[in-house]
């Protein structure tokens, strides 16, 4: 199976487009493992991990190009766990992980751009936004902090960026992590239920929730807008951390599949050394 093609947001959008009566960015069914093998599904993550974590070996080791994958997503989407699940296995010596927040004083004094330009990946290296420079058209324009005319400004803005990135060496995953409404509902009334997980509860995100409409329309017209081949997004159902996982992880080895890493050259003088 191609997951590339079945979750590249341009398929999904083209057949939104054909259905008038369908809501754009709409949810996949709630119950995404249905029919499915979930321990089985969990096995295959694992391996998918262990596949990811071998390439990104030779890939280190090649050093002649850069990895960016951006995770977006509403609140509870499973950013963090999609993290832990699918780059876990990774050393941690070629991967970096930044997650950004509302920017600092200093950081407000540049252009939005400037924070997310110091933490790109260098050669050899996978980052892995949580979050990112989509915040700037996304809680921004949700929140009218900045109006259309400017919202369009940045899409052109984020396009030129990440088309450099790419003609510089970096390739470009972009995850949009879609859950369902309800799926937010119960898994914010889970962190509030057990004691233990009152430390991932923040109150701002019942604020962000009543915004929920304009969320989606927000990331639906940010998709639209900064798709592209050399930087492509990928709608993932996720309501099911299962099957979350299972599609980025199957988006990422075919992804590192094409690119035909392949280790150094050997050094002909080394063959001739002897340790004494």
């Amino acid at each position: 199976m191609n997951f590339r093609k079945q979750f590249r947001a341009s398929n999904k959008l083209k057949l939104q487009d054909q259905d008038a009566a369908q809501a754009p960015l709409a949810s996949d069914d709630k119950d995404q493992s249905k029919g499915q093998d979930k321990e089985h599904d969990k096995q295959r993550v694992v391996e998918l991990a262990a596949q990811i974590a071998a390439y990104q070996t030779v890939f280190y080791a090649e050093r002649s190009r850069k990895l960016l994958v951006v995770l977006q997503g509403m609140d509870t989407a499973g950013k963090d766990g999609t993290v832990s699940d699918v780059f876990g296995r990774i050393n941690p010596l070629g991967l970096r992980t930044v997650s950004f927040k509302a920017p600092s004083l200093v950081e407000r004094d540049h252009d939005y751009l400037w924070r997310i330009h110091q933490q790109l990946p260098v050669k050899g290296e996978i980052v892995l936004f949580n979050r990112s420079h989509y915040e700037d058209v996304l809680i921004t324009r949700v929140h009218q902090l900045i109006d259309e005319a400017e919202c369009k400004r940045r899409y052109a803005q984020i396009a030129d960026f990440e088309r450099m990135q790419a003609e510089t060496g970096s390739v470009i995953l972009k995850f949009f992590l879609h859950i369902s409404r309800d799926e937010q509902k119960e898994r914010l009334q889970d962190r509030l239920d057990d004691p233990d997980k009152h430390w991932k509860f923040d109150p701002q995100d019942l604020v962000e929730r009543k915004s929920w409409d304009d969320y989606q329309r927000a990331y639906e017209q940010a998709i639209r807008a900064t798709d592209a081949d050399h930087a492509p997004w990928y709608v993932i159902p996720a309501d099911s951390k299962t099957q979350r996982n299972l599609a980025i992880g199957s988006v990422m080895v075919e992804t590192l599949e094409r690119m035909k890493l392949a280790y150094p050259a050997p050094h002909p003088e080394y063959a001739k050394l002897r340790i004494t």
